[in-house]
């Protein structure tokens, strides 16, 4: 499409909304400001590069498909996640899992990893001006198959993970003080029980007396910060999960860390969306883990669905752009991964734009004055108000291609990269 028509479909929609006392300029501002961290295990079907894979991982982790061109080193990952990001509007991050290191082809024990094992990510960010969000990795390795990691009654299983996660807070510090952008440390592990425990006390209380013997040293949150995810359910923890949401939103007020929120990891009846406003008002940031569970937690590639929306809406409605750090968390390996990444990060951020879009104003006077008819009103006018001409000017100013446009940008890396490999 030439860039004239989108310019020409663009006034017109700014006159639209104008209509409504909506500043399309201003929403793009606002969009332009928008970060989400890229999920780097959507390449490689959260393998990682440790020279030795166990053949089933452990921990509740499960990538299925068999899509071919996954990335097979770190170097072939960083050139996946250009290709995507090329093709995703605005300036972004990337989320790295410890186990994405570079061990120089040797086995590196997980609580000796070190700082010097990223180097090539922090090259790599640098030269792309990207910053760097980092994961603790404390699953697919034999210390976690009994399903039990900070959590574990033996005391040397326990002392792994938490020189693990230690390790994890150094690196995190390191990259975030080397690119000048505080990067999120978050600490998922996937202990828990298939059946009924007897004892649901000790283990949350080993987790405890773990988490605060790890946060023992404290960084400067100028370099890095702290975030908790808990979860309902995993696979092997259906019955019981040690780091479940109350577990970590308690800690995460009595310690002043950042709680994460997946969206995959709550009932299906639940919306994270409203959790929001509740949440925001005790804490100063919060994470989101963006995802799509269908029927249980399976990190399906986000979409711009219903629930999607709603998140984005109340980040905005609450003004909570700056408190609230967006990062991708799902694996397909049964489509194209570079896809994949393109896909869900274009939703997130029509998600945004759809919500900085809404008459809110408007909204606001109506429901102030009890005027319900009129609430509905808006918020189904505004469904249908020309938001693609925006966003194809979002864009077009970025320089990445439009919609329909870029699938075959990923189809041509496709014939030309991943199916070489």
């Amino acid at each position: 499409m030439e860039a004239s028509t989108v310019e020409k479909a663009y006034l017109s929609s700014r006159e639209r909304y104008a209509g409504l006392g909506v500043d399309t300029d201003a929403a793009l501002a606002g969009l332009r400001k928008i970060s989400i961290s890229l999920p780097c295990w959507q390449g490689d079907d959260v393998h990682g590069f440790e020279k030795a894979r166990p053949p089933a991982p452990a921990g509740g982790i499960r990538a299925t498909g068999n899509y071919p061109g996954g990335a097979r080193s770190a170097d072939e990952l960083r050139q996946d996640l250009k290709a995507a990001l090329v093709l995703i509007p605005g300036k972004h991050r990337v989320n790295l899992h410890a186990i994405y290191g570079e061990f120089g082809g040797r086995p590196v024990s997980r609580d000796e990893f070190e700082p010097g094992h990223f180097r090539g990510w922090l090259t790599w960010a640098k030269a792309e001006g990207l910053k760097l969000d980092f994961n603790a990795t404390c699953f697919s390795h034999p210390k976690a198959a009994r399903g039990l990691t900070l959590s574990s009654p033996d005391k040397e299983t326990r002392k792994f993970w938490i020189d693990h996660v230690k390790c994890c807070r150094r690196i995190a510090a390191f990259l975030g003080r080397e690119l000048r952008s505080p990067a999120i440390h978050n600490l998922w592990i996937p202990d828990g029980s298939k059946d009924q425990p007897f004892d649901r006390w000790g283990p949350r209380l080993r987790l405890k007396e773990a988490l605060d013997e790890i946060f023992k040293l404290e960084y400067s949150p100028s370099v890095m910060k702290d975030s908790l995810e808990g979860k309902l359910f995993g696979i092997g923890s259906e019955s019981y999960v040690v780091g479940s949401h109350e577990f970590y939103l308690a800690y995460a007020l009595a310690r002043r860390k950042i709680i994460c929120l997946d969206l995959g990891h709550f009932h299906p009846t639940e919306s994270v969306a409203d959790k929001l406003s509740a949440l925001l008002q005790y804490l100063d940031e919060l994470v989101l883990h963006l995802s799509r569970p269908v029927r249980w937690d399976s990190d399906h590639v986000v979409v711009l669905d219903d629930e999607m929306i709603r998140v984005a809406e109340e980040v905005v409605r609450g003004r909570a752009l700056g408190r609230v750090h967006l990062a991708m968390d799902f694996f397909d390996a049964s489509i194209n991964r570079v896809g994949a990444w393109v896909i869900g990060a274009r939703s997130v951020l029509k998600a945004f734009l759809l919500a900085l879009l809404q008459p809110q104003g408007e909204l606001l006077r109506a429901e102030a004055e009890g005027d319900y008819f009129r609430r509905l009103a808006l918020f189904e006018d505004a469904k249908t108000l020309p938001s693609g001409a925006v966003w194809d000017r979002f864009c077009l100013e970025s320089g990445t291609p439009l919609d329909g446009e870029w699938p075959g940008e990923v189809r041509r890396y496709e014939r030309a990269v991943l199916s070489k490999r």
